[in-house]
C-alpha cells in the first residue's frame, strides 16, 4: 500500500501544511488502525480514500494523530494532488463524500480549487481568562465550529506564544467543541495578502496547525464583510513555514485556491 507526504498550500517544499494521504482502497480499514497509522505518521493529518464505482468520486476520511475529524482543507487539497499528480486522474474535478457533504476539487491553473461550505461565525464577548491564554487582548471575538480572536495588528498574531492548556479549556467550554482557536488580523501594507492568522489545535493533539483549510471557511465569510469584497487573500503565519490561500465567497460556499507538492512517497509494510 503506497502513502505520500505532500505540502499542502504551498508552491515549494517544506512550507504550507504536510499531510499524508493513502492510495485509495476497496474498503474502509477498522477507524482503529487507521487512527494508529495517524499517530505513527505524526502529521497534523492522514487522509484515507475510498474506492467507489465512479473514477471522479472517493471517499475521504481525515484523522489527526488523536483523533478523526469532521472537515480538513489541506489534507483534502493534498489528496486531489495525489489523485491528479501521482496517480494520474484525467478529470479536471474530483469528489470526496465526507462527513462534511460532498467535497468537489478542481484544476486550476498550476494549482487547485476547493468547494467548501461557508461557516459563518457570530460576534461574542470574550469568555473569561482568553485573553491570559492568549497573552494579549483581542479586539473582537468571534465563534463558529472554532474561536477565532482578531488581534489589532499582524505584529501581534505572529508574535503570540499562547498557553496552549488554558486556550483548550477556555475555548472548549465557550463554543462547546475541541478547544481550537484560530487569530487573525488585517495584513501590514504593502503585503502580498490581505489577511494574516495563525491556528491553534490542543483540542485536536495539534499544538499549532501550519495551514488550515476549515479555519478559512469562517475567516472568509469575516473578513469578505470587513473588506467589502468576495476575494480575500491569507497567509498562515505558522513559524518557519507558512501557507497561502487565495479564497472567495460564492454564497453559502467557499472556493480556497492554493497549491501542493509532493515531498515523500512510501510503501506501508502493513494492511488494514
Amino acid at each position: 500500500m503506497r502513502q505520500w507526504t505532500v505540502d499542502a498550500f504551498a508552491a515549494q517544499p517544506f512550507r504550507g501544511n504536510p499531510a499524508c494521504v493513502l492510495e485509495p482502497m476497496g474498503a474502509w480499514p477498522q477507524a482503529d488502525w487507521m487512527q494508529a497509522l495517524a499517530a505513527e505518521n505524526n502529521q497534523a493529518e492522514t487522509a484515507f480514500l475510498l474506492k467507489t464505482d465512479s473514477p471522479g468520486r472517493f471517499g475521504l476520511r481525515w484523522f489527526t494523530p488523536a483523533l478523526e475529524v469532521p472537515l480538513c482543507g489541506h489534507a483534502t487539497l493534498a489528496s486531489a494532488h495525489v489523485l491528479f499528480s501521482e496517480l494520474g486522474a484525467l478529470a479536471d474535478e474530483v469528489t470526496f463524500e465526507t462527513r462534511s457533504g460532498p467535497l468537489i476539487v478542481r484544476r486550476a491553473g498550476e494549482g487547485y480549487e476547493m468547494d467548501f461550505p461557508s461557516q459563518p461565525p457570530r460576534q461574542v464577548e470574550a469568555p473569561t481568562g482568553l485573553a491570559e491564554a492568549l497573552g494579549v487582548e483581542p479586539v473582537e471575538i468571534w465563534a463558529s465550529s472554532y474561536l477565532v480572536a482578531v488581534l489589532k495588528d499582524e505584529a501581534q498574531v505572529r508574535a503570540l506564544a499562547p498557553d496552549l492548556v488554558a486556550l483548550e479549556a477556555v475555548s472548549s467550554a465557550a463554543t462547546g467543541g475541541r478547544g481550537n482557536v484560530g487569530v487573525a488580523s488585517l495584513a501590514e501594507a504593502g503585503r502580498a495578502y490581505d489577511v494574516v492568522d495563525r491556528f491553534f489545535a490542543p483540542g485536536s493533539g495539534i499544538p499549532e496547525d501550519p495551514t488550515t483549510g476549515s479555519l478559512h471557511t469562517i475567516l472568509t465569510p469575516l473578513f469578505a464583510e470587513k473588506l467589502g469584497r468576495a476575494r480575500v487573500r491569507f497567509h498562515q503565519a505558522y513559524p518557519g513555514r507558512g501557507g497561502d490561500l487565495d479564497c472567495e465567497l460564492r454564497g453559502d460556499r467557499v472556493l480556497l485556491r492554493g497549491h501542493a507538492v509532493t515531498v515523500l512517497e512510501g510503501r506501508l509494510r502493513l494492511a488494514g
